[in-house]
C-alpha cells in the first residue's frame, strides 16, 4: 500500500498546486479551498508513506513526480511553455526518480 499512498499523495499535491494557480493569488475562494484541502490530504497520505519508507526517499519521489505532473498540468491547462533547458531538467528528475525506484535498496518493492 505504500506506493498507492504515495501516488495518492502526489496526485493530491498536484491538484492543490493547480488550484493554487487557479486561485489567482488567493482572490478566488473555491480554488483556494481546494488548495488547502489538496495539500492537507496530500500531507496525510505522505505521512502514511513515511511509516515504511525513509523520509528522504519518499520526499524525493513525491516532489520529483509532483514537479513533472504539475508541469504537464501547466502546459495543458494553463498554456504555459517550456524551453529546452526546462525539458532537460525534467528529464533528469524523471531519471533520478527512476534510479531510486529501480536500484536503491532503501525503497521496499
Amino acid at each position: 500500500m505504500t506506493f498507492v499512498y504515495l501516488i495518492i499523495a502526489i496526485i493530491l499535491e498536484v491538484i492543490g498546486t493547480a488550484a493554487l494557480q487557479a486561485s489567482e493569488q488567493f482572490t478566488k475562494p473555491k480554488p483556494l479551498i481546494l488548495t488547502a484541502l489538496g495539500y492537507a490530504a496530500s500531507f496525510y497520505f505522505l505521512s502514511l508513506v513515511l511509516r515504511t519508507m525513509p523520509v528522504g526517499i519518499a520526499y524525493a519521489i513525491w516532489s520529483g513526480l509532483g514537479i513533472v505532473l504539475i508541469t504537464i498540468v501547466g502546459l495543458v491547462w494553463f498554456g504555459q511553455k517550456l524551453d529546452m533547458p526546462a525539458v532537460i531538467g525534467l528529464a533528469l528528475i524523471i531519471a533520478g526518480v527512476g534510479t531510486i525506484n529501480l536500484f536503491s535498496s532503501t525503497v521496499s518493492h
